[in-house]
């Protein structure tokens, strides 16, 4: 009896906390509680038949809507505005019928990145790199692109591109062995100061010649201990300076050995002439080949940097395969342009002048200035050690200030034809030299 008391008992207590609980729940909920949500039910993936543009089994690929039958409606055109009278641009301002608009003028630093990228992106793309000097010599500074005026076959360009960013200098060096003696001994001791007109960024190639030319290192560094070494080991004795006698007194052989001449070039009757007369030996400068093999070089050097063949010589050319013509037109063809220093007879005041002229049936005597005008490069006539060694810091920096200037050709992009180019500078009493024309084809365009 008492047992089962016990059990109502509990039951009853059960029976009142059950209650007090629910209603704190249904107090909680009408206050604002959160309750906690039930699980997501899953869902039953869409048919296969409901899916567009699917592959059913035995029946392929549905056909695509043609996008021409579901071409929106086309909105009426708005009438297009009267254009407005052009203004005509004041004289100042340097724009013209032809120049519209001013070129490109990068930023300090970034003219040569320019040239590179309008290279790549137009393909009639010339480059002309122009050195104007005043009735002194003096390079002059300060010109914009509105003092400039190009032509090509006549016909004026309007430029697309202005910069006066100095630019990498890559230089062929030639070196002329067949000098004379006193000429060569000057020439080598001005050897050490090439390096101190270049910068770190330029690179050199050095070449020699004399009975043919050869290749003495590939482009290398400016400020490197190679080309230091390089320079030394082309260091030669030059050519003797005594000359044959084949008139007066001592003419023929003088001098015998067991009744022979002792110089079989002075022989009376065997290769050097006759029976009543001798042929003197001709002296061997092969210069046009030695322009050649270093243009050929330069040739693959990337764009973006000023291309120069540097040659250190008399300009006395004879023996050569290649013709100047020949080799002018490849210098052309890839934008590379001759400077030299002229030393030994060249050099002289008044005979410098006269070498220049060619004697029929004699060999050159000065044919470097061709190459220079034909280019757009410079001489520099010197006879003293100091003097050369000024000539090479001096070139070197004519060749990296220069005005450089670019435009879209209006010929056919290759035809493979002579194209003149003349530059005019509005600025009174100033020389103003640049290449003469160009010839226009894959490898000048790339």
């Amino acid at each position: 009896m008492n047992q089962s008391k016990r059990w109502k008992a509990g039951w009853a207590a059960t029976a009142v906390l059950m209650a007090a609980a629910g209603a704190m729940a249904q107090q909680t909920s009408g206050t604002g509680g959160s309750a906690v949500p039930d699980a997501p039910a899953p869902t039953a993936a869409a048919p296969l038949s409901g899916m567009k543009g699917q592959i059913a089994p035995g029946m392929g690929m549905p056909a695509l809507p043609n996008p021409d039958d579901q071409k929106p409606a086309t909105p009426a055109k708005a009438p297009a505005p009267a254009p407005a009278a052009q203004a005509p641009a004041s004289s100042g301002s340097g724009l013209d019928s032809v120049q519209k608009a001013p070129p490109e003028q990068p930023a300090p630093g970034q003219g040569n990145q320019a040239v590179v990228t309008t290279l790549r992106t137009y393909t009639n793309f010339v480059i002309v790199p122009v050195t104007v000097k005043d009735n002194k010599g003096n390079l002059v500074a300060g010109l914009t692109f509105r003092d400039f005026q190009v032509f090509e076959n006549g016909q004026r360009q309007a430029l697309r591109l202005f910069t006066v960013d100095p630019a990498p200098l890559s230089i062929a060096f030639v070196i002329d062995q067949s000098l004379t003696q006193d000429v060569m001994a000057k020439v080598n001791n001005s050897l050490g100061a090439i390096q101190g007109a270049l910068t770190p960024y330029d690179e050199v190639a050095v070449f020699t010649y004399n009975n043919g030319a050869q290749e003495s290192t590939g482009f290398t560094g400016a400020q490197s201990h190679r080309l230091e070494a390089v320079l030394a080991l082309t260091k030669a004795t030059g050519r003797d300076e005594s000359m044959p006698v084949n008139s007066g007194p001592l003419a023929g052989c003088s001098i015998s050995a067991n009744g022979n001449c002792s110089d079989p070039n002075l022989q009376v009757g065997r290769s050097a002439g006759g029976t009543q007369f001798m042929t003197l030996p001709k002296e061997i400068h092969t210069l046009n080949d030695a322009i050649l093999m270093a243009a050929e070089s330069l040739s693959r050097r990337p764009p973006g940097r000023r291309r120069l063949v540097y040659v250190v010589s008399d300009g006395k050319e004879y023996g050569s395969k290649a013709t100047t013509k020949e080799v002018i037109k490849f210098l052309q063809t890839n934008q590379i342009a001759v400077y030299a220093t002229l030393v030994g007879d060249s050099a002289r005041w008044g005979e410098g002048y006269l070498s220049r002229f060619h004697l029929p049936f004699q060999m050159n005597d000065n044919i470097l200035l061709k190459y220079a005008q034909a280019t757009g490069g410079s001489l520099d006539s010197e006879r003293s050690v100091n003097g050369i060694e000024k000539s090479y810091m001096h070139i070197a920096e004519e060749a990296r200030t220069q005005y450089t200037l670019g435009y879209l050709s209006h010929e056919p992009i290759i035809d493979g034809r002579y194209r003149s180019i003349e530059v005019r500078v509005d600025r009174p009493s100033v020389d103003v030299t640049a290449k003469p024309g160009y010839y226009p084809t894959a490898q000048y365009f790339r």
